[in-house]
């Protein structure tokens, strides 16, 4: 029978944390059950350092809070993590020395609350024995077999309202005003909100863009005597003839988080001004998009996914992470959110055996957009 389990809240703080932390407490004493959580994601499994968590302790008062009361880190792969030895940097696998503190401390179960790259490691640990339940967690809203995870409500939410303030600016000034917004891999918030803050322009990583064809949808608006536009773009944007825009790689692109993107809606705003005549300017949203109060809908969502998590533990449902699918709760086998990478340690994020929910062109979202004639630069 279950009777302690740990929480570990991995990658990217994200609206929604708390709400699930708190959730997995709550069901868990109403089934006799003690919770604990790993501080700072799997750097707490390596420290071996963990806090009890109670409904009427640290897990109380968390439902509208932000972050994660249990620390995060999104730059910890145990399997291959960065240390240092005489004077020099190296990358080692301790997965072996996190596996035996969670064995000695007594976990049944650990919930992993993250993306792509958590739920692998998440896997990888389950083939070296221990019992992991996953929740998806990201704003990207990326993670295979997930309907919609919860903190990509809040994030779109705050870019609509940045567009909507920017649209202001733009017709007073008779501006192009672009908004760069996350999406590495996947474009959902550029294009869910573009579409919510009526923007005239969405560009994202699955459809490499024209810069003319977005300058001809503005020309046309000028045409019709809009004398402003607003352009969405995800970090991961690319075009036609190019390739992301990396800002920052650290360590030479070894370990996690190593390649950092960003200047890409500068390259649009540059771009855009040079063949127009317009002037251009960007905003990059940034952090602001996965901090402070999550909405009502990631409350809830969050919620579910907690309270079901903890049902999958008391069932025994190791091995697993929990799933939304036509707005009903389940789940699916870890070794199918990975996909193709099943190579223990190998790294997630950005690799051909990826397994991530990009956006298809057979999209309602896409199929909107283009019915609302937001161009898509293609």
């Amino acid at each position: 029978m279950i009777k302690k389990v740990a929480i570990i809240t991995n990658g990217g703080d994200c609206p929604g944390l708390n709400a699930v932390i708190r959730a997995i407490v709550k069901t868990a004493e109403t089934n006799g059950v003690e919770t604990y959580g790993y501080i700072e994601g799997y750097k707490g499994l390596l420290n071996n350092n963990y806090v009890k968590l109670e409904s009427k302790g640290k897990a109380s008062g968390l439902l509208h809070r932000g972050g994660t009361v249990i620390g995060t880190s999104n730059s910890t792969n145990l399997f291959n993590y960065k240390t240092e030895e005489n004077g020099e940097v190296v990358y080692k696998d301790m997965s072996d020395v996190a596996v035996q503190n969670v064995k000695d401390a007594g976990f049944d179960c650990v919930f992993t609350l993250g993306g792509d790259g958590t739920q692998k490691s998440a896997r990888d640990f389950g083939v070296k024995g221990l019992n992991i339940i996953g929740i998806p967690k990201t704003i990207d809203n990326d993670v295979n077999h997930s309907e919609i995870t919860f903190g990509y409500n809040t994030a779109v939410s705050v870019a609509s309202d940045a567009l909507d303030r920017l649209h202001s600016t733009a017709e007073s000034h008779h501006r192009i005003m672009i908004l760069e917004v996350m999406g590495r891999y996947a474009g959902w918030i550029a294009l869910e909100s573009a579409i919510a803050g009526g923007a005239d322009v969405a560009l994202i990583p699955e459809i490499p863009y024209d810069i003319n064809k977005v300058a001809d949808k503005i020309n046309s608006r000028r045409k019709e005597g809009k004398d402003f536009s607003i352009v969405v773009v995800s970090e991961g944007a690319k075009p036609i003839d190019g390739e992301m825009i990396v800002k920052k790689v650290v360590d030479g692109g070894k370990g996690l988080d190593n390649i950092r993107l960003g200047g890409i809606g500068e390259k649009v705003a540059s771009d855009l001004e040079e063949l127009i005549g317009l002037e251009a300017r960007n905003t990059v949203l940034g952090y602001v998009q996965r901090g402070g109060t999550p909405t009502a809908f990631d409350r809830v969502l969050a919620t579910k996914y907690g309270a079901k998590a903890m049902e999958l533990a008391l069932e025994g449902k190791f091995g697993t992470l929990v799933t939304l699918k036509n707005g009903k709760l389940g789940y699916v086998e870890l070794e199918k959110v990975i996909g193709k990478n099943k190579e223990v340690g190998a790294r997630s994020g950005g690799t051909d055996s990826t397994s991530i929910k990009t956006v298809q062109m057979d999209d309602d979202l896409v199929k909107v957009a283009r019915d609302l004639d937001i161009s898509l630069g293609d």
